[in-house]
């Protein structure tokens, strides 16, 4: 693997988001007008079950013509007090925009106590609730929770499952999405699939699960040669390699797309980050012609080297392809957003001895990425 990895450098180098106590599980939503969000878990250790809070930064994004440019200029950063249930410690951040409404929506679950998911799905006891927030001012306020646990029947089918981490979408619709796994108490695996809105978040609808196992995801959409959308879920997975799966209605149902091996997954798993952007001048052919990328450490055996990969026809798996890499040395989940004309920004764990020393954030733009990729 490692002779195709393309070794040319982004034009401007990561910086730090957040660092000093332990952050993890970066979210990543821009919402237009130059606004950005980021989101993560407050550790006090390493441990899953030491999660104390949702954090934030908003971000203003810049962009200098003349230099051809683009900066982020973040807040400091600040708690997301809202998002928490006594006795619950809140976990894996997922934004969603809402464009009509301009409703910021950050889904999350909150676990009880110290309960470890290892003993959720031993005992097939849920102890995780479905939860979210909302904010029409670019999270400087936010609204009290909205706990959907209890009013969507099929989570009494699982043994505990969790939001993304990530971003959610929202499609050309107006239907909103939001990624999300679950491990069933009838098999205890993981299988992805996605929580939607057709009512500008009013009311919530579970789609049906993959049909391949597969684990933390993240999910994009496109559209197939006639215009009809086609959303693209990319999942993590015990098996080796990334779980890809399509579906034509909306996110209520997929169909696994054959493993060509082409993207690699790093050891136990490790979560990825995939999102759509307008096809670029070379080889654009339609008005909704979208490619994808996709962010993931390109090692098989440990988290390092983060690479990010293009596929410009979504529905072949071969397409995609060689990573460049964006983060050499350790890196771990990552968050991706595409911010208009061209333009990336990337959230990642990321460190020199490990992955969880920090969090950074990399802006860089397709004109990079083509130096590097031969789909």
């Amino acid at each position: 693997m490692a002779n195709n990895r393309c070794q040319f450098e982004p034009k401007m180098p990561k910086k730090t988001l957040c660092r000093g106590v332990v952050y993890r599980i970066p979210a990543l939503i821009y919402i237009g007008d130059q606004k950005i969000l980021a989101f993560a878990e407050k550790r006090t250790t390493s441990d899953d079950t030491s999660t104390v809070a949702l954090e934030m930064k908003t971000g203003e994004v810049n962009k200098n013509e003349s230099t051809h440019e683009v900066t982020i200029e973040w807040s400091d950063l600040k708690p997301v007090k809202e998002a928490h249930l006594d006795g619950y410690r809140p976990m894996n951040p997922c934004p969603v925009y809402e464009k009509t409404s301009k409703t910021l929506f950050l889904f999350f679950i909150c676990v009880e106590g110290k309960v470890q998911e290892y003993w959720q799905i031993s005992n097939g006891h849920n102890k995780a609730r479905l939860c979210y927030i909302k904010s029409n001012d670019v999270g400087q306020n936010w609204s009290e929770v909205t706990d959907l646990t209890d009013k969507l029947d099929e989570i009494e089918q699982w043994a505990t499952f969790a939001v993304g981490p990530g971003h959610g979408l929202q499609m050309e619709s107006g239907r909103l999405i939001v990624p999300l796994y679950a491990y069933y108490v009838s098999d205890k695996s993981p299988y992805a699939l996605c929580l939607y809105s057709d009512d500008q978040g009013n009311r919530w609808t579970l789609g049906n699960k993959l049909e391949k196992q597969s684990c933390e995801c993240e999910m994009a959409e496109v559209f197939d040669d006639t215009g009809n959308s086609v959303i693209y879920c990319n999942a993590r997975s015990p098996e080796g390699q990334r779980v890809e799966a399509v579906s034509e209605n909306e996110g209520d149902g997929f169909m696994t797309l054959r493993s060509t091996k082409k993207l690699v997954e790093t050891g136990g798993g490790c979560h990825g980050s995939v999102v759509s952007f307008p096809a670029q001048s070379e080889g654009a052919h339609a008005v909704h012609n979208k490619w994808l990328l996709f962010i993931h450490p390109t090692n098989r055996h440990k988290r390092v080297n983060l690479g990010v990969y293009l596929n410009k026809s979504p529905r072949n798996p071969k397409a995609w392809s060689k990573p460049w890499i964006i983060n050499h040395g350790p890196s771990g989940y990552s968050d991706l957003a595409y911010i208009d004309d061209g333009w990336f920004v990337c959230l990642m764990e990321c460190g020199e001895k490990s992955e969880i020393e920090q969090i950074a954030f990399e802006v860089f733009s397709y004109s990079d990425l083509k130096h590097c990729t031969d789909a």
